[in-house]
């Protein structure tokens, strides 16, 4: 398999992202369409669908019944539901998404931390791996790659790690990859959803 084009390395190059590290979190969701039409609720569904992990029947079973049935019908009908929550600023989940990364880059950062948080989709824009291109171009060296589910899966933790071991298959220089594939138990994450729960029910 041929890798990817990629500038030489050299040891002692400083990183040349925007906050002069080389560490980086790269916070992963699930992905959206693009828009609120049946268009691109087809192609969000057929990428989508068409991973192992979320239909574990035999492939060809599935892409003739994904393809000849649920993406001839799917599309405009969810495209109508997707148009009732759509915002002016796009996808809330990609909205809300983006707004998580950069809170997390500003509590980093005033800890005393410098990485750089970047955020990814699973199906959809931004991928991971044009994601990842993007850190190692700033000269990023070591990424911890952060899943938004608390709890596993192999329908969605998994597939984030299979689409991540994919873009390193096709690349020479692979950073130090660190993966978190769990943290529903963490007492912060717990502390921090009772905190919520008590401020929803303080303002009634």
């Amino acid at each position: 398999m041929p890798f990817l084009p990629e500038p030489p390395q050299r040891h002692g190059d400083a990183p040349a992202g925007p906050l002069g590290t080389d560490v980086a979190v790269l916070f992963c969701n699930l992905g959206t369409p693009d828009a609120p039409t049946a268009p691109a609720l087809r192609r969000y569904l057929a990428q989508f669908l068409a991973d192992p992990r979320v239909v574990e029947i035999p492939k060809l079973l599935w892409l003739a019944i994904l393809h000849g049935i649920i993406l001839r019908v799917r599309p405009a009908k969810s495209a109508a539901k997707y148009a009732t929550v759509w915002t002016p600023d796009g996808s809330p989940l990609k909205v809300w998404t983006e707004r998580q990364a950069k809170l997390l880059q500003g509590l980093l950062g005033e800890r005393g931390l410098r990485v750089r948080v970047a955020y990814a989709m699973r199906y959809g824009q931004p991928a991971i791996a044009a994601t990842l291109d993007t850190l190692k171009r700033e000269g990023v060296r070591r990424v911890l790659v952060l899943p938004a589910y608390p709890q596993y899966s192999g329908a969605t933790t998994a597939s984030v790690f299979d689409d991540v071991a994919r873009w390193a298959l096709k690349t020479r220089h692979v950073p130090e990859l660190r993966f978190i594939n769990r943290y529903h138990d963490d007492r912060a994450y717990i502390a921090a959803l009772a905190q919520s729960v008590r401020e929803h029910w303080q303002r009634g």
